[in-house]
């Protein structure tokens, strides 16, 4: 099993000063407390606190350089898979989403517009909210271009992730064990490697990953103070969006930021919810070792509840009334990389009943048994999904996603979530690396790409936690 053990101690604590050229005296005071680590292991760890404005700027500024790269990946994405240029999601985000955000969220927001700008880079409030609503926009456009008659692209919106959280006879301990691996585009997910540990003026702290420039983690691993951890994955064939409702990423923040219960998380989730993102979202209560399962459509919400069981997450929708009213899935293929992760996820928790641990999800989440074709073989059907080595291709993953899968990997358990402390792996856990120039060359049609991709290589699996 490949595991580094790090603890802050063991990092290079680099100064603000020494990262970059000292800021102006009003900078200083935006960035009291704040502070970003050396590298380890494919990640970036930076530690944020204090007001709103504060952490964003913090968030902003620390992170300013890799802040100016996320943005061209998002511009040249949403450009190249919606069909519209970085204007109509700025215009978006101003007049559609902007006024559901409410102030503490606005003034987060404005704050790493603020940091980046701080540090020399050029992009304004309006990029940052388009940025941090990069998963949302799949949704909106969909709706958008029906209701305007525009002829757009018949693909579904992405599928990410595999994902479990069992307790009880499940696990090796009888408490909770949480895993979480993100699928997304490599063009992303090469840069979806922040360890954010923000200690807000309000609210639970909390550890999450994520993409630079955000305010919440996106793929959703998030571990708060209260003892509550959280994950996703998304609902596969999902159709639906409403513009009047709160932005997914800001009530994905506020309950990884207030959530002291799985009630808690719940309703924050469900009021005002735009469809956005619309995730099956896996919640565990460490402290009163409780899980649940949260299906969250725009039309069609179910939540479950366990204190003995497991629930996985491979981008099925689960919910007859849901998959009907919702989505187009097909619950009679079983080809899908959805239908086929489910049954290995079946598989697994079956034969490692009451055996369950850390170490057993780092393997899980290495998976590369495809169901379907019943052999060992990377793809799109694996847990350990690799759309880039499909023979078949990937109807859910048609361009720009072909080179894609997963990128990174998270694990706890109830310890872990006490103490605010998580596993994580940066790129394949299985350990195979994806090199783009060889990929590319084999691959002409994803030349738009070259500029903007890098190696996603395989690390060994570290220990993050929040600053004592």
């Amino acid at each position: 099993m490949r595991r580094a053990f790090v603890v802050l101690t063991g990092f290079l604590v680099l100064s603000t000063a020494a990262l970059f050229a000292k800021p102006a005296r009003s900078a200083e005071a935006e960035l009291k407390g704040s502070y970003r680590l050396a590298p380890k292991n494919g990640w970036t760890y930076v530690h944020l606190e204090g007001t709103p404005h504060q952490v964003g700027f913090q968030n902003g500024y620390l992170l300013a350089p890799e802040v100016a790269d996320m943005l061209k990946v998002a511009q040249l994405e949403t450009a190249r898979s919606n069909k519209k240029d970085w204007a109509f999601f700025r215009h978006a985000a101003e007049q559609m989403m902007w006024p559901h955000i409410e102030a503490e969220y606005r003034e987060e927001l404005q704050g790493v517009a603020d940091g980046a700008r701080a540090h020399g880079i050029t992009l304004d409030l309006w990029d940052v909210v388009a940025m941090n609503a990069l998963l949302e926009w799949d949704y909106y456009v969909k709706q958008y271009d029906q209701q305007h008659a525009v002829a757009s692209s018949p693909r579904n919106v992405a599928e990410h992730c595999s994902a479990f959280v069992a307790i009880g006879s499940y696990t090796k301990d009888g408490k909770v064990v949480i895993a979480h691996n993100n699928w997304s585009s490599y063009l992303e997910g090469e840069r979806w490697t922040i360890v954010y540990d923000i200690a807000p003026a309000h609210g639970y702290r909390v550890i999450m990953d994520g993409i630079p420039g955000i305010i919440h983690s996106a793929d959703d691993f998030v571990i708060n103070s209260a003892g509550i951890a959280i994950t996703e994955t998304t609902i596969g064939h999902f159709s639906g969006y409403d513009p009047a409702g709160i932005p997914e990423f800001v009530r994905a923040r506020k309950a990884a930021q207030y959530s002291a219960s799985i009630d808690d998380f719940a309703r924050i989730m469900k009021e005002g919810n735009n469809g956005g993102y619309a995730n099956t979202w896996l919640i565990a209560d460490a402290t009163h070792n409780e899980i649940a399962r949260l299906e969250l459509g725009l039309k069609n919400v179910t939540l479950e509840r366990s204190t003995d069981g497991v629930f996985v997450g491979a981008n099925y929708p689960i919910n007859p009334k849901l998959i009907k009213e919702e989505t187009n899935y097909d619950v009679n293929d079983m080809s899908q990389s959805s239908a086929a992760r489910r049954v290995r996820w079946g598989q697994l928790i079956s034969e490692n009943k009451g055996k369950i641990d850390t170490a057993a999800a780092e393997r899980f989440l290495g998976d590369h048994y495809d169901t379907y074709e019943k052999k060992e073989e990377p793809s799109e059907r694996t847990l350990d999904g690799h759309v880039e080595l499909s023979a078949r291709g990937y109807p859910g993953w048609v361009e720009p996603y072909g080179t894609a899968g997963a990128v990174q990997n998270k694990v706890a358990d109830a310890a872990m979530i006490k103490e605010m402390s998580f596993y994580g792996a940066a790129g394949h856990a299985c350990g195979l690396n994806f090199k783009p120039a060889l990929h590319l060359t084999a691959h002409p049609e994803f030349a738009w790409q070259k500029d903007l991709q890098r190696d996603l290589d395989a690390h060994p699996w570290t220990k993050f936690s929040a600053a004592k």
